[in-house]
């Protein structure tokens, strides 16, 4: 296990319009805002893009994911964290669950959705912790690891 100790900074309440693309606008919302470590929780709506979900072959060595495509209106909950990459730029790695019609879709919104009618955000900001995202070269992913 490896770990930090943080403190809370400062709280952001966004409210994310229609076609917003996720993660990207996130993302540079905590570069125009100085935002290098934090919390974000998202609730609204989402459509068009795609979730990770999981690895083709859970004992491979490189990770292969299954890419799981958002096609229509999709109600949204999603939980993530934002760290700094080896750059000192803000990556966010969020989860999500999204439903439609009774069925629901959960997974990694890394690859992108776009925000339906409105996404609400809070970010809560973590001051003094020195964890980063680094490039695992052996699995193909990034992953925290104490700077």
């Amino acid at each position: 296990m490896q770990y930090s100790q943080g403190t809370i900074g400062r709280v952001f309440t966004l409210r994310l319009e229609n076609g917003e693309r996720l993660p990207e606008c996130l993302e540079q919302f905590a570069k125009e805002h100085a935002i290098k470590t934090a919390l974000c929780t998202l609730i609204g709506g989402a459509d068009n893009g795609n979730l990770v979900s999981g690895p083709k072959d859970g004992a491979a060595r490189v990770i292969d994911p299954f890419l799981c495509p958002v096609r229509g209106a999709h109600e949204v909950l999603g939980l993530g964290t934002l760290f700094p990459d080896e750059n000192g730029d803000p990556v966010l790695h969020m989860h999500a669950a999204l439903g439609r019609a009774g069925e629901t879709l959960a997974g990694c919104i890394r690859p992108g959705l776009d925000v339906w009618l409105v996404g609400e955000v809070v970010i809560v900001e973590i001051e003094g912790t020195d964890l980063l995202r680094q490039q695992d070269t052996r699995r193909g992913v990034t992953l925290l690891t104490q700077g």
